[in-house]
């Protein structure tokens, strides 16, 4: 059974003190990519949920029976095949949703956030803690692309989820089509970013000082 204290600083540090993203700024292609639309975004998400918790669960139960010559390679691999199942389960349940993403799911493989998990944590880690640090660094990675997604449709279509928002689906707003392009997803990301850096520096402890 997990400490419940150690798993409880995993998830706060997965999700807040070293979310992918804002933190490290990994998975920026996601941003542009699939961030125009809300519904995309947690299509996606759920995609590198999927694949972080699961290959640091399985990382992590093979890592002593793993040749550290080839331990990337296993990684690579491991990550590859969960990646192609959730492809493959897309296309055959969601095609449309499939077509949508286009090549954005298969290019998981090479995303550094669920890489980055697996030799950072689940190589050091028992099975069930990796798949806690898993899971919650792909739901961190969400809640960042989903904030991107919301303001990007919001301002740039007037709708959430494909359904109109009264005064921003109205003729008295006039639509940002810059938001549901490449720029827009930088502008917002870096906005995001620049907002929870700062929360975060208010919130660290000063140092220094009278004590």
């Amino acid at each position: 059974m997990m400490p419940q204290k150690k798993t409880q600083d995993v998830v706060l540090t997965a999700v807040w003190g070293d979310n992918p993203v804002f933190r490290q700024i990994l998975g920026i292609c996601s941003a542009l990519a699939v961030t125009n639309l809300v519904l995309n975004t947690v299509v996606m998400g759920a995609a590198v949920i999927f694949t972080t918790a699961l290959s640091g669960l399985t990382v992590s139960l093979l890592r002593k029976w793993t040749p550290r010559v080839i331990r990337m390679m296993i990684e690579v691999l491991i990550i590859a095949f969960y990646v192609i199942l959730f492809d493959q389960a897309l296309k055959a349940y969601w095609p449309d949703m499939s077509r949508n993403l286009g090549p954005y799911v298969g290019l998981i493989i090479t995303n550094c956030i669920i890489m980055g998990r697996a030799e950072a944590f689940a190589n050091a880690n028992p099975p069930l803690l990796s798949f806690v640090d898993g899971f919650f660094s792909g739901l961190g990675y969400t809640i960042v692309l989903c904030c991107v997604a919301v303001v990007r449709e919001l301002f740039g279509m007037g709708s959430l989820l494909g359904m109109p928002v009264p005064f921003f689906s109205s003729v008295l707003w006039d639509r940002w089509i810059i938001m549901v392009m490449p720029p827009g997803a930088f502008f917002t990301l870096a906005l995001i970013v620049w907002l929870a850096r700062t929360i975060q520096v208010d919130r660290e402890p000063k140092k220094g000082g009278v004590t």
